[in-house]
């Protein structure tokens, strides 16, 4: 059984990046669990059409015990196992506590079944806080993957969700598999991406181009193999899964200091960008 995390930047398209990869690993016959770990709960939705998961925190706030897999987890598309970790009551506690939560309660439960080909971890942005570093730091996910684009920010975060697999390498295992770039059409964005890898000690393992089919699909509670497998993006999931199946390089990455990132940045004029953009 391998077991993925998928990091990244708040916003820079983890979940959809997930749940599209997770679709072409079906078509690949691979049984898969998937494990939401955002307090939006909104890691499995388009494997479930849009199905609105009670999450493992809103079933013990609301049945005070789960005793049953069938109470926290939902078949999806190809028969993928969907759980979704939930969060605390807004404004209150730390959502770090879903995620030890739900993989404490699944592992006592019996969900890490033989037959499981994959477990991914869809996890919140940054690695901010202990809950969310928890697949790392207690080896739960020894194969990490993050997403990211040609933008700065995005850079900043996969930056430091290297230094967390560092930090955490030795003690669990845990090794960073590739850099998938979300792209959003910057000016030499693969050129950049796979500079950035190499930089780390890694690889830019799949360039997904941006296509609005991947909104159109959105916007009907499907991934996009399941709205349109015939798409030219459809191949693109499709292509990525089989990159992430066929992986064997794992490393330990070499995170940069702030000056060489912003060395590289400015290289690929970035910071012109942002300059030119905000009148800087």
């Amino acid at each position: 059984m391998r077991q993925v995390a998928i990091y990244g930047k708040g916003g820079i398209g983890k979940s959809t990046t997930t749940q599209n990869l997770t679709a072409g690993l079906v078509e690949l016959g691979k049984k898969i669990m998937v494990v939401g770990c955002d307090p939006k709960a909104d890691s499995t939705r388009l494997l479930l059409n849009g199905l609105a998961q009670r999450t493992v925190l809103d079933t013990l706030r609301e049945e005070g015990e789960v005793d049953d897999l069938s109470q926290i987890v939902k078949e999806g598309y190809g028969g993928i196992r969907c759980v979704e970790s939930g969060g605390p009551e807004p404004g209150v506690g730390c959502a770090g506590r879903g995620i030890i939560t739900s993989i404490g309660m699944l592992e006592d439960l019996g969900a890490y079944t033989d037959d499981l080909d994959y477990v991914f971890y869809d996890v919140l942005g940054d690695v901010v806080c202990g809950g969310f570093a928890m697949p790392i730091r207690e080896g739960k996910a020894k194969e990490i993957y993050i997403v990211a684009s040609g933008e700065m920010m995005a850079l900043y975060a996969a930056n430091n969700i290297c230094k967390g697999i560092q930090k955490y390498a030795l003690k669990g295992g845990v090794r960073l598999g590739g850099i998938i770039c979300n792209s959003r059409n910057v000016d030499r964005e693969r050129e950049l991406l796979q500079a950035f890898a190499t930089e780390i000690g890694s690889q830019l393992i799949y360039f997904v181009p941006r296509d609005n089919e991947v909104q159109r699909a959105e916007i009907k509670k499907k991934t996009v193999i399941d709205h349109d497998p015939k798409h030219p993006q459809a191949k693109e999931y499709r292509n990525l899964a089989e990159a992430i199946e066929n992986n064997t390089q794992f490393v330990i990455p070499k995170p940069m200091t702030q000056e060489r990132l912003e060395e590289i940045l400015i290289e690929f004029g970035l910071m012109d960008n942002i300059k030119d953009n905000y009148n800087i």
